[in-house]
Formats: C-alpha cells, structure tokens, sequence
C-alpha cells in the first residue's frame, strides 16, 4: 500500500492535494538540480582558469626561449656574416611567418563571418512560411 513520508495512505488523500505536493516537490527538485549544476560550473570555471593561466605562462615562456634562440641564431650567422645582417635575416623569417598567419586567420575569420547561424535563420524563414500557407489554406 503506498504511503507518505508521514505513513498515510496515499489513497485517503484528495487528488488536487497529491498534484499540489507532486507540484511543490517538483519545483523543489528542479531548483536544487539547478543549484548543483550552478555548483559544478563554478567548480570547472576555476579550473578551467586555473588552466588557462598555466597556458598564459607557457605562451610567455615560450617567447623568452624564442627571443634567447633568435639571439643565438644572430650569434651564429654573425660569424660568416655582417651583424646587421644577421639581424636581418630571423626578423624576415619571422615577419613572413606572422604575415602568412594573419592572411590565414583572416580567411578563417572571413568564413566564420557573419556571426549569425544562416542555417538556423533560414530554417525558421521556412517554418514561418509553412505555418503562413497552412493557415492560409486553413481558412478557405
């Protein structure tokens, strides 16, 4: 026989009462369902900073290893070479490489532009449209 928590018998009490507890425990479960997830996003946000941070440091200590390479490449082409010309040379390779990049990315980001999802856009067009044509066939 089912029973509450208070051990009445289900059955004895009026319908519109056991909707209004099924209503109320809903709304109770739904809430802290949605405190938890608050509780976990949080959690992952910190690490995820955490890890973003970590990710920053390496990108700056990568640049120092870059710059002591560049000044070690210098060293070594100013042994056969002028030393403006040496100089020169990383700061080409260099300049190519960021000028091929940001060509790259700007494709990318032309691609990606604009920002709206066409796709979704056009498919509510349509749907408006079908529900337009319905209703109008509705009323003939």
């Amino acid at each position: 026989m089912p029973a509450d928590q208070n051990g009445n018998d289900l059955r004895d009490r009026p319908t519109t009462e056991l909707l209004r507890e099924l209503s109320d425990q809903t709304t109770t479960l739904v809430r802290q369902e949605i405190e938890l997830a608050k509780a976990e996003l949080t959690e992952k946000g910190k690490k995820a900073g955490t890890g973003a941070g970590m990710f920053g440091g390496a990108g700056v200590a990568a640049l120092f290893a870059l710059g002591a390479l560049t000044a070690t490449i210098i060293v070594i082409l100013d042994s056969f070479l002028p030393l403006w010309l040496a100089a020169l040379i990383p700061a080409v390779i260099y300049g190519a490489v960021a000028a091929v990049l940001a060509l790259r990315g700007k494709r990318e980001i032309d691609q990606a532009t604009p920002a709206a999802p066409e796709q979704a856009i056009d498919s509510v067009k349509e749907d408006v449209q079908w529900a337009k044509t319905r209703a109008r066939s509705g009323r003939t």
